[in-house]
């Protein structure tokens, strides 16, 4: 077994919050500088720039986690990751048909880019990505599932779009197997006051800016095996959170 800095909750220049600078390329680079062995793509409700982000992660020698960061109807934030980069896009199809298509403003939200793994500029987003879905709660969980995901409660220590925040619980429905805590040093006091027993916990930078990615030393480390790579790593990573 190898241990490996982990970092599953970062933004590109495709998510409205996102800085420019946040190109696949941009962030492989940078991930890899501080040490990171496995990252995930969360952008808001798509995964666009999932394709770019995996060329660009091969080639600084990273394990790409393709994934979504999901606004709910209730506005709660949940992240999605997937095994495999055909699961992921198909899924952000299927999301595309649950999004309310609102026009981008650029001069107020930002770009919103699509790109490839050499920061060329594919295409703009025309509409504006954090908008709620027009699914609940429990239909993005579960249908992040139905594609094969591994879908979770986003930043629950965070006032922003955190679940808690939002409801002031912790629902029982859906069930979830893990949380993700901002803040390392939250993770007693939370599992204590809300009773996550078992329940994973994962702790991710939710970078938007190219300094806010998770340094090595200090970010979630995983004991992965030494002989299994690409879609069989992400599975293997996946399954133990489930």
């Amino acid at each position: 077994m190898r241990r490996v800095a982990c970092d599953f909750h970062l933004h590109s220049c495709l998510s409205p919050c996102g800085d420019n600078d946040m190109t696949p390329a941009n962030i492989a680079g940078m991930a890899s500088l501080k040490g990171l062995g496995a990252i995930a793509l969360t952008d808001h409700n798509t995964s666009k720039n999932c394709p770019a982000f995996f060329k660009a992660c091969e080639a600084y020698g990273l394990l790409p986690i393709p994934g979504m960061e999901m606004t709910t109807a209730e506005d709660i934030h949940v992240v999605a990751l997937f095994p495999t980069l055909q699961e992921a896009m198909a899924f952000d199809e299927f999301v595309g048909e649950k999004r309310m298509r609102i026009p981008n403003r650029p001069e107020i939200f930002g770009d919103q880019r699509i790109v490839d793994e050499d920061d060329n500029i594919l295409s703009l987003e025309p509409d504006l990505l954090i908008n709620a879905l027009m699914m609940d709660l429990s239909g993005c969980v579960e249908s992040a599932r139905t594609f094969g995901g591994l879908a979770y409660p986003a930043h629950i220590d965070k006032h922003s779009n955190g679940i808690i925040a939002t409801l002031g619980f912790l629902p029982e429905e859906p069930p979830f197997t893990c949380y993700e805590i901002h803040d390392r040093g939250n993770i007693e006091d939370y599992r204590e006051r809300f009773s996550l027993g078992s329940a994973g916990v994962i702790t991710s930078s939710d970078a938007h800016y190219l300094w806010d990615i998770a340094e090595g030393e200090n970010a979630m480390t995983l004991e992965l095996p030494e002989d299994m790579d690409g879609d069989d790593l992400r599975r293997y990573i996946l399954e133990s959170f489930k």
